[in-house]
């Protein structure tokens, strides 16, 4: 275990390797020397802090692998917690492959991704006839699974009336499809994962108590990368590598204050926006060390930000009244053909990001 995530602070960086940089070979023939103010990526560093498709050797990141080794052989039900871009769906993935369904199908939903009025006929399928369009049978996603692993992604943004067939699989292991008059046995072991707080949904209404209970068998909460930055040398390395195969470049080493400026931000978007960062630098990169720009991470610390306007400020408080007003008519249902985002007449995923951005509480408008 990494004795040394407890003593890494955000304000001081955590370089992983030593605290100086790499010295270079003494070998006088050597064209290559990296200068003192940057670190030799070693092929190490990834190498040793790789758990299945999983980067890095934090003990935060420990504890999660210890989760998996233990829940992998068994067929419990597993709920993934954490917030967007901290790699859910690779957890769900680590499980599946050390289990003993891993020579079957992983079939993964994003459940965000498809419109309500559609989610069921995704999941369960559909006969011939059971809709204007259904002209042949459609297998769902639960069929063909079948003998494997179902990944149930974004699981809190299942609409009422699917976590009641959701629900009767968990417990009966059959469904019908739409349109049929059977059911159907499945064999399918279920992973679902969520960047929401379920029992908040739940205590609002939105999300059904009994398929919370069903689905909360094994919770793994898969931290942020923020309380793991002694694992960022890693990841960055291993997006280096990536991205320098798919343009051609030989990136060798890191300038210094480019880790440390990595190493103590705070990534909000998690290791998705770090991968973001590292690709963009790589395809900027025209040498051997990799760098970027600080105004790419933290441009709210450059400068002094404008002072919104009186007008700026009324149109933010219009947005406002306007949004509540559709979540109270709503009662704090967002999608949906009642949901506020319909009656806003604009996307589910556009009405979250304003929601989260001007700080509302939508679940207080579900009792309303």
């Amino acid at each position: 275990m990494n004795s040394t995530a407890h003593s890494t602070h955000r304000n001081e960086p955590f370089f992983g390797l030593s605290d100086q940089p790499r010295a270079a070979d003494h070998d006088p023939d050597s064209s290559y020397r990296p200068c003192q103010d940057t670190f030799d990526l070693d092929d190490e560093i990834v190498s040793g802090s790789m758990f299945e498709e999983i980067v890095g050797s934090s003990e935060p990141l420990y504890r999660v692998f210890g989760h998996v080794t233990r829940v992998a052989p068994t067929n419990a039900t597993v709920l993934i917690h954490g917030e967007s871009g901290t790699g859910k769906e690779l957890i769900a993935r680590a499980i599946h492959k050390r289990s003993q369904r891993s020579q079957r199908p992983f079939v993964r939903v994003n459940c965000a991704a498809i419109p309500s009025s559609l989610i069921a006929s995704e999941l369960f399928g559909y006969e011939k006839g059971a809709f204007t369009g259904a002209t042949q049978r459609h297998l769902g996603r639960f069929e063909l699974a079948n003998g494997g692993t179902i990944f149930l992604d974004e699981i809190g943004e299942i609409p009422a009336e699917t976590q009641i067939a959701l629900l009767r699989v968990l417990q009966e292991r059959e469904f019908e499809r739409m349109g049929g008059t059977h059911p159907i046995p499945v064999d399918v072991r279920v992973i679902a994962a969520t960047n929401r707080d379920l029992r908040a949904a739940v205590d609002a209404g939105i999300f059904r108590l009994d398929l919370f209970y069903r689905l909360h068998v094994f919770p793994i909460q898969v931290p942020p990368l923020r309380e793991r930055p002694e694992d960022i040398l890693a990841l960055v390395k291993y997006f280096i590598e990536r991205y320098s195969r798919n343009t051609g470049k030989n990136i060798r080493n890191i300038e210094r204050k480019t880790l440390e400026c990595l190493q103590t931000h705070d990534w909000p978007g998690n290791i998705r926006e770090l991968q973001n960062v590292v690709e963009r630098a790589v395809i900027l990169s025209e040498g051997e060390t990799f760098s970027i720009d600080r105004t790419w991470i933290e441009p709210e610390r450059l400068g002094t930000p404008e002072r919104p306007t009186p007008l700026s400020a009324a149109l933010v408080n219009q947005e406002r009244e306007m949004i509540e007003a559709a979540l109270g008519e709503s009662r704090g249902r967002i999608s949906g053909p009642e949901g506020a985002a319909g009656k806003l007449g604009m996307p589910r995923t556009t009405l979250e990001s304003r929601i989260k951005s001007l700080r509302i509480d939508k679940h207080r408008f579900a009792c309303a």
